[in-house]
């Protein structure tokens, strides 16, 4: 029977920096791209979710929201599995955690820096080695003028070497929670359970911790993890399909226009110039050719199963022609 849970699945997570305000303050401190003299020292939990100023705008919920004395707002989300969209989330729920804090009648210097630390148990930036990014508002060609506000920072765990930050003991610590414990772990490793915090943090997801309720929803998540996984991946899938699907089509019907343009500018050509003909030939034949190699890749995608909008967001074709088709 396993001892321990891992800490990446939502009621673990919660459970060790949604209730326990020390921990929480260790991770920031550790993981934050803060100076000495910006250490945080205290936070107190704030809802984990945003409301809007009016009913028709959209509210979101994070894993932990906390502010600080100095009234700087800090949103942490732990994120399985990965979605391009999750980058406009991040700068959506921090946009709306700094926009939030200025009632009304209250002046702008009052506004405090927002932090959004995001872990990420995906590969998203492929083609850079480093699993720690983080992004402000700087000056494209002088780096050293900022516009404090929007602090946003992306740890890539798959890509985590303890190496790589030797110089940040307590980053390597929880960073080590959060990629080495899961329920093949046995024993903690000696320099985990060394640290009065990750000790800690090692004690509540350990899975005589929780009850059979709580093991059931844990249990569900990981599904859930799956499904949303291979949901990602079909439709990954499937737009790549139908690109190189469009993408055959539009070579075809670029063969089949040139040969009738050739045909054509011929034929023409010998009564107005062989020359004038051919292009104006050519050009016709191509937009013809190409415009019903389109239509018989929709008409393909169409008995695929591919949804209309789809069809028509990869053919540029009016819905109406695609269900006529």
């Amino acid at each position: 029977m396993p001892k321990y849970l891992d800490p990446k699945a939502d009621l673990t997570f919660k459970k060790v920096f949604g209730e326990y305000p020390e921990l929480t303050i260790s991770f920031l401190n550790a993981l934050l791209p803060l100076k000495d003299d910006e250490q945080i020292t205290s936070v107190s939990y704030l809802t984990p979710e945003m409301m809007p100023d009016n009913p028709l705008r959209k509210y979101s919920i994070v894993d932990v929201r906390c502010t600080d004395a100095k009234g700087r707002v800090f949103l942490v989300e732990m994120q399985t599995v990965w979605s391009e969209e999750f980058k406009q989330r991040v700068l959506f729920n921090a946009s709306k955690a700094y926009v939030g804090q200025l009632k009304k009648g209250k002046k702008y210097e009052l506004l405090q820096p927002v932090y959004s630390l995001n872990l990420v148990n995906e590969v998203f930036e492929k083609d850079i080695d480093d699993a720690y990014h983080y992004y402000r508002l700087v000056h494209e060609k002088h780096s050293d003028r900022v516009i404090d506000g929007l602090h946003l920072v992306f740890v890539e765990l798959p890509k985590f070497k303890p190496q790589n930050f030797s110089d940040k003991r307590m980053l390597v610590l929880w960073l080590r929670f959060l990629t080495e414990i899961d329920e093949q772990v046995k024993e903690a490793a000696p320099e985990l359970l060394a640290d009065k915090d990750i000790n800690q943090a090692l004690e509540l997801v350990e899975i005589s911790a929780f009850d059979e309720v709580q093991l059931e929803a844990y249990e569900r998540f990981w599904d859930g993890v799956r499904v949303e996984k291979a949901i990602i991946d079909d439709r990954a899938r499937m737009m790549k399909q139908a690109k190189e699907m469009v993408g055959q089509a539009e070579e075809k019907g670029r063969a089949e226009g040139m040969a009738k343009g050739r045909a054509e500018g011929m034929a023409k050509g010998r009564a107005e110039g062989m020359a004038k003909g051919r292009a104006e030939g050519m050009a016709k034949g191509r937009a013809e050719g190409k415009a019903e190699g389109i239509k018989e890749t929709a008409k393909r995608m169409k008995s695929k199963g591919f949804d209309i909008q789809t069809i028509a967001d990869l053919t540029q074709l009016p819905l109406d022609e695609i269900e006529r088709l």
